[in-house]
């Protein structure tokens, strides 16, 4: 388990491959990408009633979220380079926000930009294909005529399969249907190939098909139900030339789920993925070495070679290997996390290395930041929590509770219309059965949590003060209501009901004022993803009741603190807090006499 259990989160996850110079930098918006063809004749169209934004896209500035597209970058280009791909998306009608700037100068400034929240306007996206052969030929991208009637549909997925064919996923706004069709780059005609429908909502529609060469054939993980559950698994979908007599073929099953198909060598007919919720093993390459149990692999494009990022639990590196020699080299792996399967749940425990069990320690419970995450992996990452854990001797605890992925859709789905309610109780018991651990002090237990972690935080902070001594809420979560669409719909459903609980006070049935633990806001004034709108609420809510609070804000910041000064004090903030609030308390000497006599 290392120094200190198992980390995630390292530092290649966003480097030069990720959205560094391959995605946003010399080509993605240098000379090619928004150059002569981007923003010139071809693109972006800017006036006071219409405008057309594509290609590198900034997400703090529009109204597409990062949740839908899952990258930056609006626009894809063809495998030899002669056609470029682009959004254009129109949010003239998206109601608008003034996202401030209070510092600088005499009078504060504030910055306008469109906004969609639940229920309201979304925006309206279509993709083109542009030719730069010189005929500057350009053809819109349209979805098959069964969705075309459909209004706000959203585009989650577009990849190049040929030179002049690339695949789309068209999704409807509650996030319910979608339509994974084969466009032809040239007439602009779409075929659908595939029709995903859910009761609740489609997980994974940013994921991209694995085509054969002639596209008769194509691989996409899909829910398979398999006792006790649904998980996801490879699905093959063949059809003949002409589109006719589809067969699916599932290739993997079992009570564990594909995290993400890698390739398919159509000599070898071998599919190529990773799989496991928490260790996310190669399913083809079996090649594992000690300290490393969480991958995730790149091929070269015969199939032949591959490189190995390993990612955790020890410290990240990458292989080269020769994909034939890896098949036999296979020895097993060995356990890496420390679980209690209460309720069937992951349940992670980050302990001292030189725990001393006959003692009592402080228990921290860090919350996920997105519903439908994993908190739970063996993947490296050092951050604020690990000083608590290897210098104050703090255990840190992890859940991956009902609403978590790659558990299964019945836990994914339980959250449906009711967030903050069976998943904020899942991680009550697991601090409840914590506590009882004999090297566990159950007096002193804090609470951290940022977005949707923070919602869950205010709520356990709130509802369960005999639990919890002190927490921290980072740009909270506090209705719903007030954040993006395509995130909110997902869960509550479009049109959104009048009855659902948004709201963190809906979801409280009383607030206790005595002894509620020590509560720690933070926030910053420019946050795009989470509005500071939502902090402003919880104060309001909190000053009403009567209840202490501390809140720190961090002017002109967004959702993550990047200015150095800032982020070391807030991190300096946080880890104060939580020494402060876990120190033993002691008794004076008198009163430890007195107890004597």
């Amino acid at each position: 388990m290392g120094q200190y259990g198992t980390v995630r989160d390292g530092q290649y996850g966003t480097g030069q491959y990720g959205t560094g110079y391959y995605g946003t930098g010399q080509y993605g918006t240098g000379q090619y990408g928004m150059g002569q063809y981007a923003t010139g004749q071809y693109e972006t169209v800017s006036t006071e009633e219409f405008c057309l934004i594509g290609l590198c896209v900034d997400f703090d500035n529009i109204s597409i979220p990062k949740e839908v597209l899952h990258t930056q970058v609006a626009h894809w280009w063809s495998p030899d380079g002669s056609r470029l791909a682009y959004l254009t998306i129109n949010d003239s009608l998206v109601p608008t926000m003034i996202l401030p700037h209070f510092t600088g100068s005499l009078y504060p400034r504030g910055k306008e930009y469109h906004y969609p929240k639940m229920g309201q306007m979304n925006p309206s996206v279509s993709l083109y294909v542009v030719t730069l052969d010189g005929s500057s030929l350009t053809a819109e991208l349209r979805p098959p005529d069964s969705f075309m009637k459909r209004s706000s549909s959203i585009i989650t997925s577009v990849k190049w399969v040929r030179r002049e064919k690339l695949s789309v996923r068209w999704v409807n706004r509650a996030q319910n249907m979608s339509i994974l069709s084969l466009c032809d780059a040239t007439a602009g005609a779409c075929t659908q190939k595939h029709v995903m429908t859910s009761e609740t909502w489609l997980d994974r529609q940013n994921e991209e098909p694995v085509f054969s060469e002639d596209c008769t054939t194509f691989f996409i993980t899909m829910p398979i139900k398999h006792n006790p559950g649904t998980f996801n698994h490879i699905t093959m979908i063949s059809s003949k030339l002409n589109d006719q007599e589809v067969s699916l073929l599932n290739m993997t099953s079992g009570n564990w789920e594909v995290s993400q198909i890698l390739a398919y060598d159509e000599k070898k007919k071998a599919v190529l993925s990773s799989v496991d919720p928490s260790h996310k093993e190669c399913l083809s390459c079996s090649l594992f070495k000690p300290n490393c149990t969480y991958y995730d692999a790149v091929l070269s494009p015969d199939y032949q070679h591959v490189l190995l990022n390993c990612r955790g639990p020890g410290i990240p590196q990458t292989t080269l290997h020769t994909l034939a020699d890896m098949n036999s080299k296979y020895s097993g792996t060995e356990e890496k996390l420390f679980y209690y399967r209460a309720s069937a749940f992951r349940l992670e425990l980050i302990l001292p290395i030189d725990l001393d069990e006959t003692k009592e320690h402080p228990l921290l419970l860090v919350l996920g930041s997105a519903p439908g995450g994993q908190a739970v992996s063996d993947r490296f990452s050092l951050s604020w929590e690990s000083v608590l854990v290897s210098s104050d001797h703090v255990i840190v605890a992890r859940l991956d509770g009902r609403g978590s992925n790659f558990q299964g859709q019945e836990i994914l789905h339980e959250v449906r219309q009711r967030l903050g309610t069976v998943d904020a109780q899942d991680q009550i018991t697991a601090l409840e059965h914590l506590a009882k651990l004999p090297y566990v002090d159950g007096n002193r237990v804090g609470v951290y949590g940022k977005a949707y972690g923070g919602f869950l935080a205010t709520l356990l902070l709130l509802s369960h003060s005999s639990v919890l001594k002190c927490g921290i809420a980072v740009a909270p979560i506090i209705d719903w209501r007030l954040y993006g669409s395509a995130c909110t719909e997902k869960y509550f459903g479009f049109p959104p009901k009048e009855d659902n609980k948004f709201q963190v006070s809906n979801l409280l049935s009383d607030i206790m004022t005595p002894d509620l633990p020590d509560f720690l806001i933070i926030h910053g004034t420019a946050d795009a993803t989470v509005h500071f709108q939502h902090s402003a609420e919880l104060v309001r809510m909190l000053s009403a009741s009567g209840v202490n609070y501390t809140l720190q804000i961090f002017p002109d910041e967004g959702h993550d603190i990047i200015s150095i000064k800032s982020r070391r004090y807030m991190l300096s903030s946080v880890l104060t807090f939580f020494k402060l609030c876990f120190k033993e308390e002691q008794l004076d000497a008198p009163e430890m006499l007195k107890e004597d006599e």
